[in-house]
């Protein structure tokens, strides 16, 4: 059994398909197969299901996955404890992120580790389930770490590093009734049209935890999937939203009102599985982070 092999069936298992899966590898996909029917012929059993529109674990390939899944961290962490004794990091670190962070300034972080550690490959990646499909990534160690907003109680098999916070104010358009407001109770919240991320985002679970706590219904007539352009929706008439200061900046065009008697903190944390201890190549990244937050942490 190769490593190789077991790289080949991970990625078949986690694409569900043959094509991805090898353009994933960057080989070509009569490699993939070649390389887990020698595998399957070496166990002596299928690992997938080749009937089904798409490819799907058997029983054996489900028992081998998690195994697969380790043996290959391990030979990462080897990797990276001679690449560390040589004076210079390797290998690919892959990371989670939201569709905005603009608390922190992403592609400034990554360049400067870049500059630092030229040797590492970084692959970024969003989910459409927002923090929710992330963290459910990293629980299948698609990811190696992850920024995410999650409120409440810590997912299980999740280490949590709170990076910053930011409370969500209520933004309105200038002719809206409550914009001549400064502060207003949740309650009176109800009925309101308001602009959102889908439920998984961490400024959507951030609000409806707010609105249960406080037994308010709440009406979310639009949703989209960048909170960077929600400001723009609510300036245009369509509705109200609860965003994160740092995102509504001078508020130029909007009416901003702070929502009293409901916690409303919107969280940023990195995230990595606590079933195993994060790479050097991560443990890089994290130590790095720290460089790139902002002033006082805004919000806590």
């Amino acid at each position: 059994m190769e490593l190789r092999q077991l790289e080949y069936f991970v990625a078949v298992a986690e694409e569900q398909h043959f094509t991805r899966a090898a353009a994933r590898l960057h080989v070509v996909q009569s490699a993939v197969s070649a390389a887990i029917k020698t595998l399957e012929r070496e166990l002596g059993a299928p690992l997938l299901d080749r009937n089904a529109k798409r490819v799907r674990l058997t029983d054996a390939g489900l028992a081998l996955l998690p195994r697969a899944r380790v043996a290959l961290d391990a030979a990462r962490d080897a990797r990276d404890a001679v690449a560390e004794v040589r004076g210079g990091l390797r290998g690919t670190l892959r990371i989670g992120t939201l569709t905005s962070i603009r608390v922190i300034d992403l592609p400034a972080l990554l360049g400067e580790y870049h500059r630092r550690h030229p040797g590492v490959l970084l692959q970024t990646a969003v989910s459409p389930m927002g923090s929710r499909g992330l963290v459910a990534m990293l629980a299948e160690h698609r990811l190696d770490l992850a920024f995410v907003s999650v409120p409440g109680p810590r997912p299980a098999g999740l280490h949590l590093v709170e990076l910053t916070s930011s409370v969500m104010d209520l933004a309105v358009p200038l002719d809206h009734p409550l914009a001549g407001r400064t502060t207003v109770p949740i309650e009176e919240l109800a009925g309101l049209g308001f602009i959102d991320l889908p439920a998984g985002y961490g400024n959507r679970d951030v609000a409806d935890r707010a609105f249960a706590a406080a037994s308010v219904r709440r009406h979310v007539s639009i949703e989209i999937t960048d909170i960077g352009t929600s400001a723009d929706y609510v300036r245009n008439g369509l509705g109200v939203a609860l965003l994160p200061r740092f995102l509504l900046g001078s508020g130029a065009g909007l009416a901003v009102v702070e929502v009293t008697g409901a916690d409303l903190r919107w969280p940023l944390s990195l995230a990595v599985p606590a079933d195993r201890p994060p790479g050097a190549a991560a443990r890089a990244l994290i130590s790095l982070t720290a460089d790139f937050l902002p002033d006082g942490n805004p919000g806590r």
